[in-house]
């Protein structure tokens, strides 16, 4: 983003949510399974992601599932974040707000969330096992305070300052 427009503003550019699952290299049905229960909660078919190399100490070859990645752009992302923000963070059992130590420096924030189960969509009793989930939201503010001031407006629930 140009800093000499004084009429740019930063936007968020796209949401990704990853999730690994450690036992899918063994058991294919458990990568099925969360597959589908990401794609309730996103609307959209995850990427399988794949080992890049074997780790005997993991019992791990290359080429086998370990994980799932979503990217969300658009209308979907803007219904993710505004569910993410008004009905799923306030479900979280003991929240207080956001930290604000998920920036990285350039204006993109991280959040984990322990168990999907807190998502709407997911039926507990039909859950194989509970799902952490990592959601980064990437926008193209240049600094982390531009970025929060940003994701305030879209109605992320940041800690109180003491």
């Amino acid at each position: 983003m140009a800093k000499n427009n004084p009429y740019s503003r930063s936007k968020i550019l796209k949401v990704v949510l990853n999730t690994g699952i450690k036992e899918g290299a063994r058991d294919e049905t458990l990568i099925n399974q969360a597959s589908e229960e990401l794609a309730k909660i996103t609307g959209q078919k995850p990427k399988v992601c794949r080992a890049k190399k074997s780790i005997a100490g993991f019992k791990l070859s290359k080429g086998m599932p370990i994980g799932l990645k979503v990217t969300l752009r658009g209308k979907r992302m803007k219904d993710f974040l505004k569910k993410l923000f008004s009905i799923v963070l306030p479900r979280v059992k003991d929240f207080r707000g956001l930290s604000r130590k998920g920036f990285d420096g350039r204006g993109n924030y991280t959040l984990g969330i322990k168990e999907h189960i807190v998502f709407p969509e997911v039926e507990f009793s039909k859950t194989a096992r509970p799902l952490g989930l990592e959601v980064t939201i990437v926008t193209s503010s240049e600094d982390d305070q531009g970025a929060k001031v940003l994701l305030e407006s879209e109605g992320a629930p940041f800690r109180k300052e003491e």
